[in-house]
């Protein structure tokens, strides 16, 4: 779908005001409104079509050879926020230096969300605005991805391409992430004296996972991102409550390379189960897309067009990149400003000359996308 829309210029301070207002207004899952009506006025005063759809998604539809989408939510962590100078050195940037004076006083914006992920989002509904493609803002990717599944189920048709708004870095340009595999381990084992030799529930959890992360284990010199990586993020056991039995849940994850389907890994997991069941309930498949698709090659000449070395990046984690490739037959990049070592850290801060220059490369990019 391609949907003629007014393109009018946005400052620079306008651009960072726009950030500044997301990042000082809190939008931790699942409570999104507030920053989500931030978007709106936004959009809506550079003449866009927007709304805000039963999920809680901000949608501006309009040229659909590029789809530019982040999410509004953050982690929990109260940062405060303010903009505040300091010697380019000593910030934190997701590349190499923007300027070419180490101690040059910069503007650097410190708040929850200033990196992951406001800064791209705002980067996107700027560029949506400049150059007249696609916009969605949505809610959840921290916890369930719930608005990129709407928005999946909801569209009629699949974009030409999507841009997904996270931080990699000014040069940065993220094309795969692990997928993941989550659920339930129950166990249930008659109680009894704890002298017995037999094995309790406890005792089968614990086999079972150690069985697991050895089928897993991999020499150190493989790169992570290539790595199934389980972890077990809680567990909890002892006697019932009526005193007969001892019973265990544990939670776990399991991060899946794209070496491997979800289904594939539940298999070799579920094949060492001796005791016991799993209640998989979190299944997100893993992504990895060529260097060589058109928004790839794109975002090299625009990042050298900045004086940038580009960079290709590939995450350990998920992120709504992995709901649109399972849905959509179309080529996708993840970029955004700032450092990603900084998602969900107590010092996240993004420098605002980093956040000027990821809008001059996304603009580049969809401009070039957006050519007939």
């Amino acid at each position: 779908m391609s949907t003629t829309v007014p393109t009018p210029t946005v400052s620079t301070t306008e651009a960072r005001e726009l950030l500044v207002d997301l990042v000082e207004t809190p939008s931790v899952t699942p409570n999104e409104e507030v920053a989500a009506g931030v978007l709106v006025d936004f959009l809506e005063s550079h003449d866009r079509e927007v709304w805000i759809d039963e999920i809680g998604n901000v949608r501006a539809p309009a040229d659909d050879g590029v789809l530019l989408t982040s999410h509004i939510d953050t982690v929990p962590g109260d940062i405060p926020v303010r903009v505040e100078e300091m010697p380019r050195s000593e910030a934190r940037y997701g590349g190499d230096l923007v300027g070419e004076d180490p101690d040059e006083e910069i503007e650097v914006l410190w708040g929850r969300g200033s990196v992951d992920a406001k800064g791209p989002l705002a980067a996107m509904a700027v560029v949506a605005v400049e150059t007249g493609a696609s916009f969605v803002g949505v809610v959840g990717e921290e916890v369930d991805s719930r608005g990129g599944e709407h928005l999946v189920e909801d569209r009629e048709t699949e974009p030409d391409a999507v841009v997904n708004g996270e931080p990699s870095g000014w040069e940065g340009i993220t094309l795969g992430y692990r997928g993941l595999l989550g659920g339930n381990y129950v166990a249930t084992s008659e109680s009894g004296h704890t002298s017995r030799p037999d094995d309790n529930a406890i005792q089968d959890a614990i086999n079972w996972w150690r069985r697991v992360e050895e089928e897993f284990g991999h020499d150190e010199w493989v790169p992570v991102f290539e790595r199934v990586t389980p972890k077990p993020t809680s567990i909890d056991g002892g006697i019932s409550k009526d005193g007969l039995s001892v019973e265990t849940t544990m939670r776990l994850q399991l991060r899946v390379p794209p070496e491997y389907t979800t289904e594939e890994i539940r298999e070799i997991a579920g094949g060492h189960l001796e005791n016991g069941t799993v209640h998989w309930d979190d299944q997100v498949e893993p992504v990895m897309m060529s260097p060589r698709t058109e928004p790839a090659r794109a975002f090299r000449a625009a990042i050298r067009r900045q004086d940038g070395e580009p960079r290709l990046l590939r995450k350990t984690g998920t992120s709504d990149m992995n709901v649109y490739a399972d849905a959509w037959d179309c080529p996708m990049v993840t970029y955004g400003p700032g450092d990603s070592d900084l998602d969900h850290a107590p010092n996240e801060h993004l420098p605002l000359e980093e956040y000027d220059r990821s809008i001059d490369v996304l603009a580049d990019v969809t401009e070039t996308l957006l050519e007939p």
